[in-house]
């Protein structure tokens, strides 16, 4: 199955109600920057949301992808609309993956593990986060373990469970501990012996060949996502064999406590 499969079969009515049925009632983008006590990186990060109900659709783009104009247009329109259109790529992520939350949230999921993370800094909040994120697989000593998209408190958490990380990211040349990024993925793919990768890929078109290269190559495939977080975990078992699902709103956005969703399958 591809993304474009998923989508297929949603407006087919396979996975129960008809997206047609859903109303969008409220579209927003979101520009966001974080820049960690002691950190040299300004992450930079921009989403589009759609409300759908008790959920939102949420998907992160890469800058200048998205005009904020657009949301104006969106509130109102239905699931299918937007899924059945020539909207930006994001834009549909978004759509399928409020589309598929609604149906099956993941705070009502039997296969979810709800995992509170503590109140605290923004650098307590995101290594709490990521050290669930790097428990999704398991790391022996002098495992490789490719990062698609790179998250500084998550190479470290790698690291510290004895784990070599081959990273690589299309905005960043060095990590903070001074690894070098590489830019292509298929590289770090196939030298590594497990792979931990960003909802963002659903957002730049590359989740497919990813998807594919890991069944083709039987790799623990584990996904950190507030992008698409319930896209991805229509593929669990079909090359996906754990997910670390975060919907909006997101840790970064409160100091408070707040929940995430640890998915597990086997190879």
């Amino acid at each position: 199955m591809t993304v474009a499969d998923l989508t297929a079969a949603v407006l087919d009515g396979s996975y129960g109600r008809s997206p047609a049925e859903f109303n969008i009632t409220s579209a927003f983008w979101l520009h966001h920057t974080t820049r960690l006590p002691g950190a040299e990186v300004t992450y930079r990060n921009y989403y589009v949301l759609l409300r759908v109900g008790e959920v939102f659709g949420a998907c992160s783009f890469e800058a200048g992808e998205l005009d904020p104009s657009y949301c104006a247009d969106t509130s109102g329109r239905t699931l299918a609309d937007v899924l059945s259109s020539d909207d930006p790529l994001p834009v549909r992520i978004a759509a399928l993956d409020a589309y598929l939350a609604a149906v099956e949230p993941h705070h009502v999921s039997a296969s979810a593990e709800e995992i509170v993370l503590p109140a605290g800094t923004p650098d307590v909040r995101a290594r709490a986060r990521d050290a669930v994120v790097a428990s999704l697989l398991d790391v022996a000593d002098g495992t490789k373990v490719a990062l698609i998209g790179v998250v500084n408190p998550l190479v470290d958490a790698i690291t510290d469970r004895g784990g070599i990380c081959l990273p690589c990211d299309f905005n960043l040349r060095e990590t903070a501990s001074g690894l070098a990024v590489s830019r292509d993925m298929i590289e770090v793919v196939d030298a590594a012996d497990a792979v931990v990768a960003t909802g963002m890929t659903l957002s730049n078109g590359s989740f497919d060949v990813l998807l594919t290269r890991c069944r083709e190559q039987s790799k623990p495939l584990a996904i950190y996502a507030q992008t698409g977080s319930a896209v991805a975990r229509a593929f669990l078992g079909d090359g996906v064999t754990a997910l670390s699902a975060e919907p909006f709103p997101f840790s970064q956005f409160s100091s408070r406590p707040s929940s995430l969703y640890r998915y597990r399958t086997d190879l």
